[in-house]
């Protein structure tokens, strides 16, 4: 099936990416028994070269799988320079299990790295354990001091993987 997968580099704010990006938000409304990801997002930030937003879409064409990066330097909210940060991803349930969320992110590691990011962050929680589980069997580590909109929360999970290891 993987054959018939297309991924297409998309805005933040195209139609499909919107569609995803409600699902997830009412995912993240069970799971945390609250209002959803509140960080600020605006379409600009995933806009090449300083970002990139991915949509997975099967071969009937409907999108099924999300993801983005999106540059950071060192800022107040304890981002390093040359981060390149994860968001939404995301994999529809019908489709989890089919390996379109290690596709999406090795596609957006190589991106980040290819646009001279060096470290490659992202912010879960402890209600996604099959997202850190995933991160953690793709080279990810817990991070030393957390950073982002929840890095103030006891259940948010901050975690890195330098984007060239031994450069």
């Amino acid at each position: 099936m993987s054959q018939e997968i297309q991924l297409r580099a998309v805005s933040y704010d195209h139609p499909d990416a919107v569609k995803l990006n409600d699902q997830v938000q009412i995912e993240y409304q069970v799971r945390y028994e609250g209002e959803g990801d509140v960080t600020f997002l605006d379409p600009a930030m995933f806009s090449p070269p300083s970002g990139l937003y991915l949509l997975a879409y099967d071969a009937a064409g409907a999108p099924i799988a999300s993801g983005g990066w999106r540059a950071h330097e060192a800022n107040d909210e304890g981002y390093a320079d040359g981060d390149a940060e994860l968001k939404r991803m995301y994999v529809i349930p019908e489709a989890r299990g089919l390996g379109l969320a290690r596709r999406i992110l090795a596609a957006l590691e190589a991106d980040a790295r290819a646009a001279g990011r060096v470290r490659m962050v992202l912010e879960t929680g402890d209600q996604q354990p099959e997202a850190i589980a995933l991160y953690l069997s793709e080279g990810y580590t817990m991070a030393a001091t957390k950073f982002g909109h929840y890095r103030f929360h006891d259940s948010s999970r901050c975690m890195t993987k330098p984007l060239n290891p031994g450069a």
